[in-house]
């Protein structure tokens, strides 16, 4: 796991300051502490951080083929890379190292841009090929690992791993996208491509660019996309046999390392299943990391105890206080722009921990969106029956009036808030969703934002990014379709963002087997009946897992990775949140309209209402502002949307 950075001139070649790239590099020396590298060349930079985990003797990047006329930088890893190897070989390609990144250079030749099809990992990277004059990036099928870019006005293409490598760049437009700030209060973060600069942009999941010097700049290529096919008729018995296999082979892939490697082991069914699998193909004890809290609404340590056990891992576990909220600044400096996943706490921590213990950790994530784990989608289905029985004519008028005047319940579990039910119901399937997985709704965006910030958005509504993905879905099933547009936003804008900064941050490599794109092109083959059956979500994996893992693991409701903040917005953090949302930062920027604010804040601090997510989410974005140069060219600067 890597850091990467890189300036590629469109137009022509001239030289770059060597001093700017060693900024853009410096900036994410935690991304790869062990060396730095760097190559100039006419009309080309490009620069590396690198945390060892492969070949750690020869794997130096930027790293070349046999003439030096193709150069590569790499963020991830190649898993099949050994057996891409001989296939090049016979192709005529030499070999100087052990390394996955020179697969890279010599698929490149041999294969051009459709040398991204032949790699199964995690994935940035960008190289440059000086006898075809050509720069190219790819970035992986889930989009594991994070790539951004910008194309400066003087024709400069800018990369690097994270934000703040392009915010090195004093030609980097950093006027803030008003669509990007309704995206992130929204949902939590910015969604692909934008980011909350209008002068950068972020690569999507499977994504790849192709610029050839003087010639027009295209638009990013899509090289691969999940398609729920759902006519897999393999039945239950067969289906767990081949699940168990390949998950086996996807953790077999990442456990290749020449450093310590283990595990995060949360308790629940993802991070057991593949504890489990590696401890079956492991002769050594497993290293597995847990973290327990010290208010037992959150904690599952229990759970990860008793998998420990049975596979007699090296478990190390450290307790979270319930209060460990000193995180909120180094939250917002570690992201770049705003991000409102209150678990990212929780995250830091036990990558600190892991980091003790191992260089390299595999994670259970993806888990819930590839076998539908998420409760949500229990509750969608359970709407989209009843929104089937009536038609969109008769629901909206009527359902649409109820929801508008019945009272709510935030206190009600959400299937007995009856506001929550008549608005799903005057909705179509994609608004529906969009509606629930929205952190403030949007009449709440209406009421939180000020006339002018609105007139500033020119009628853009976030669920345009549903609606684009929904479009290119393929399907109309009801679960699948939010399967996918889970894939295509959540898994990508928050899971992954928050693995990857919060590992990052600790130099630490999480592999994440779940995320096997061919596992994950093999599940949407599967009816949807195999993975929610009735009540009980994940019901295939939890069939498979059956012999490896204790019922009361695989059948326990899920918990999450969740922190107190209802509590902490009372409490401990009481004065701190009223001087954040109030305060003068959120005040200068002219997004906000203050009334709103002050019933936020006053609603739920009296226990009226828990407030808590809009709150947080408000808290994060008045640190982004502090926390960056942006902060004090924001109302200046706010654009118009384009």
């Amino acid at each position: 796991m890597c850091g990467i950075a890189g300036l590629f001139d469109t137009r022509g070649r001239r030289d770059f300051e060597r001093a700017l790239m060693q900024r853009m590099n410096d900036v994410q020396h935690h991304r790869g502490p062990d060396e730095g590298g760097y190559h100039f060349e006419p009309g080309v930079a490009l620069a590396h951080r690198r945390l060892s985990i492969i070949d750690l003797a020869t794997g130096q990047q930027p790293l070349f083929n046999e003439d030096g006329s193709v150069a590569v930088v790499f963020n991830g890893e190649i898993y099949n890379f050994q057996e891409l190897v001989p296939e090049l070989e016979a192709l005529g390609h030499v070999f100087h190292t052990r390394s996955d990144t020179e697969v890279i250079v010599h698929a490149w030749e041999a294969w051009g841009e459709d040398c991204v099809q032949r790699f199964r990992g995690m994935f940035a990277f960008a190289l440059h090929d000086r006898n075809r004059d050509t720069f190219f990036m790819a970035r992986d099928r889930l989009a594991v690992k994070p790539m951004f870019y910008a194309l400066l006005p003087d024709g400069t293409l800018a990369f690097g791993s994270e934000l703040k490598v392009l915010m090195q760049h004093p030609a980097l437009d950093r006027r803030i996208d008003p669509l990007a700030v309704e995206e992130y209060f929204a949902l939590g973060y910015v969604a692909e491509p934008r980011t909350i600069f209008l002068g950068a942009r972020k690569l999507g999941p499977g994504e790849s660019l192709c610029i050839r010097r003087g010639q027009p700049i295209p638009a990013p290529k899509q090289y691969w996309d999940v398609r729920f096919t759902l006519d897999n008729d393999i039945g239950l018995a067969d289906a767990t046999a081949e699940l168990t296999e390949r998950l086996r082979e996807s953790v077999r892939l990442r456990m290749i390392a020449e450093v310590p490697l283990g595990a995060f082991l949360s308790g629940g069914v993802d991070s057991s299943a593949v504890v489990a699998t590696m401890a079956g193909l492991s002769d050594d004890p497993v290293n597995t990391c847990s973290i327990a809290f010290d208010d037992p609404k959150y904690n599952e340590s229990a759970f990860a105890q008793k998998v420990a056990d049975r596979y007699r891992t090296r478990h190390f576990v450290e307790t979270v206080k319930s209060d460990d909220f000193d995180l909120i600044d180094t939250l917002a400096a570690l992201y770049d722009e705003p991000y409102a996943d209150s678990s990212a706490i929780p995250t830091y921590r036990v990558c600190q921990l892991a980091r003790k213990q191992v260089t390299v950790a595999l994670s259970g994530d993806g888990g819930d969106e590839s076998f539908g784990g998420y409760r949500r989608y229990r509750m969608h289905l359970m709407e989209e029956r009843m929104r089937a029985a009536l038609p969109m004519g008769v629901r909206r008028p009527v359902f649409g009036l109820l929801g508008r005047v019945y009272p709510k319940a935030d206190w009600a579990p959400r299937v007995f808030r009856a506001k929550t039910t008549f608005q799903a119901m005057a909705r179509d399937s994609v608004e529906a969703y969009f509606h629930s997985v929205s952190l403030l709704r949007g009449d709440m965006r209406q009421r939180l934002f000020s006339a002018d910030f609105r007139r500033k958005l020119g009628g853009y509504d976030a669920l345009e990014v549903f609606r684009r993905h929904a479009a290119a879905a393929g399907t109309d099933d009801a679960l699948a379709l939010i399967q996918y547009l889970d894939l295509k936003t959540y898994l990508v804008g928050d899971i992954n963002t928050k693995v990857d900064r919060a590992s990052m941050a600790h130099s630490l490599e999480v592999r994440e087997p779940l995320m096997d794109h061919k596992l994950v092109e093999w599940l949407a083959t599967l009816p949807s009946g195999l993975k929610i059956q009735g009540n009980e979500g994940k019901y295939l994996f939890k069939k498979a897992m059956e012999p490896f893992l204790p019922n009361d693991v695989l059948y326990r409701p899920k918990m999450g990775f969740a922190v107190p903040l209802e509590r902490w917005f009372r409490g401990p953090l009481k004065q701190r949140v009223r001087d954040a949302v109030l305060g003068e930062t959120l005040a200068a920027t002219g997004i906000f309209e203050r009334s709103y604010l002050e019933h936020l804040v006053d609603a739920h601090q009296s226990g009226a209402r828990d407030y808590s997510a809009p709150l947080w989410t408000l808290l994060m974005f008045e640190a982004f502002v502090r926390n960056t140069a942006a902060g004090a060219i924001l109302p200046a600067a706010m654009a118009e949307a384009v």
